[in-house]
């Protein structure tokens, strides 16, 4: 939180979180025997709620119901777990604040949208900005009272933060490296009319945070792909390019392998299904599962394919239990047949069987390399995807004077790093120069261990987390990689999570 900005406030016992009772559809349909969740966002008037309405209250947190919606926005609320245990032997409330998350398809992000984030960072957040395995920026530490601003902040820098959570499509990710040329201009043009596919259509994200215009018609909004429950839960996509699985397609609800012609053109896209990491401690029946190959497509069919696998998900995945509600469990309790009929009796084409896949070793992206129009990218490590000024270490304010002076293009990547593009072969020495001046180091400089971990966020943000990650990794792996030294494995690519 910064500075001046920590506040606590007296519990007041009469303020009530609110709840939206459990209803029925619009079309009669009960929702007795779902998860709370299908009632709060079947009554939420396409993710209004009341989230306008408690904006405008001098309270630290939003109730109960919009913090599930909030999330369809792109906000996730938490507190400062590092403060609880002070809050409650002062009879104070919790110390909440908000995290934003941008929807960043591909993880391209022009200069200007990346020095948006880093002022918001500064003014409104903690001071800091963290890349995700999912190509997305997180801001951490908002408070209610900031959260409008920084929202339009960001939409005015031509993003936005609509579908960074919630029950719909996430981000859609892409390998993010940036070569010039037909196959990757082609790959971004169908990643780009997919996003367009997916995205909700509802107006409330524009009337709440951008102060649109309350829209008045006869006829009643609609969301043509994801009605009025939207998901059973969030649906995780990503795309790679055959040979290079930096995106990790086998932990995604839908994975996309873009196939090549020998010239080098786009072919088509290899489908893959059913993929996701996530488990719940303690509950055998949740599982982890690898995506699954479902078909090969034409480049002009990949749209629909990823709307019809999404609208399947959306009509038979599970709205009673939440822990049994991604993608995954609807096809290990069904079958991949039956998931692969279903999606083919949706479209006007025929589904081709899918194309054998082989990688080579994971490609980081990271160092210098030619783009292929006379210009250069440069990968850059960023431990645990954290952008900050630590000591002498001052990534934040390096990354920021180079996107300043050399105004680059600008590439996420999953595994948290940072990628420059389109530098000229002249600047490199002034690139090199401006990363040593701020303590920022070259890769051949990281050892593999570090290079190769990661770590989420954890305490003291994140209310899932059961220890601590992001703050006890960077003293633990540099143990483990003087230990790998000694055993004479220091060159070994091991990964630690």
């Amino acid at each position: 939180m910064r500075a001046g900005a920590s506040i606590f406030k007296r519990i007041d016992p009469s303020h009530q979180r609110r709840r939206i009772q459990l209803a029925n559809l619009s079309d009669g349909t009960s929702l007795e025997g779902f998860s709370s969740n299908e009632s709060i966002k079947a009554t939420s008037n396409h993710l209004r709620g009341l989230i306008k309405e408690e904006l405008l209250e001098d309270t630290p947190a939003f109730g109960e119901a919009s913090e599930q919606l909030l999330k369809f926005h792109g906000i996730y609320q938490q507190d400062d777990r590092d403060r609880r245990k002070e809050a409650r032997a002062r009879g104070l409330d919790k110390h909440h604040q908000l995290m934003i998350r941008t929807r960043i398809p591909g993880g391209i992000v022009s200069p200007d949208a990346y020095i948006a984030h880093d002022a918001i960072s500064r003014r409104w957040a903690n001071g800091t900005l963290r890349v995700t395995t999912r190509q997305d920026f997180q801001l951490h530490g908002v408070l209610k009272g900031d959260i409008k601003k920084s929202i339009r902040a960001i939409n005015d820098a031509l993003l936005t933060t609509l579908g960074g959570c919630g029950d719909v499509e996430r981000n859609i990710m892409c390998c993010p490296e940036p070569l010039v040329d037909d196959f990757h201009a082609d790959l971004q043009h169908a990643i780009s009319a997919m996003v367009a596919e997916l995205t909700p259509r509802t107006a409330a994200y524009h009337e709440i945070w951008l102060d649109g215009e309350v829209v008045k018609s006869s006829e009643p909004e609609t969301e043509p792909l994801y009605k009025e429950q939207y998901l059973p839960r969030k649906f995780k996509t990503t795309v790679a390019i055959e040979g290079d699985n930096c995106v990790d397609v086998y932990a995604h609800d839908l994975a996309i392998v873009a196939m090549k012609k020998p010239d080098g053109s786009l072919r088509g896209f290899n489908v893959l299904v059913g993929g996701g990491l996530g488990r719940t401690h303690n509950k055998p029946e949740t599982f982890v599962a690898v995506a699954v190959p479902l078909a090969f497509v034409e480049p002009d069919q990949i749209v629909d394919v990823a709307r019809e696998a999404v609208a399947v998900q959306r009509d038979y995945g599970d709205r009673t239990n939440r822990r049994h509600a991604r993608l995954k469990y609807t096809i290990a309790d069904r079958g991949l047949e039956w998931f692969r009929d279903e999606v083919q009796k949706r479209l006007r084409f025929t589904l081709q069987p899918a194309e054998p896949l082989a990688w080579k070793p994971v490609d980081d992206h990271l160092g210098w390399h030619e783009q292929g129009d006379g210009k250069l990218y440069v990968g850059i490590y960023i431990e645990n995807g954290r952008i900050a000024d630590v000591g002498e270490v001052r990534s934040r304010t390096g990354l920021r004077h180079i996107v300043e002076e050399l105004r680059p293009q600008i590439r996420l990547t999953a595994q948290q790093n940072v990628i420059f593009a389109g530098i000229d072969p002249s600047q490199k020495a002034r690139v090199e120069a401006l990363m040593a001046e701020y303590g920022i180091a070259p890769v051949d400089s990281i050892p593999r261990a570090i290079r190769y971990a990661m770590a989420c966020p954890a305490i003291p943000t994140c209310g899932l987390a059961v220890a601590e990650a992001e703050r006890a990794l960077p003293a633990l792996i540099r143990k483990l990689a003087a230990l790998l030294d000694e055993l004479g494995l220091g060159n070994e690519r091991i990964s630690f999570r």
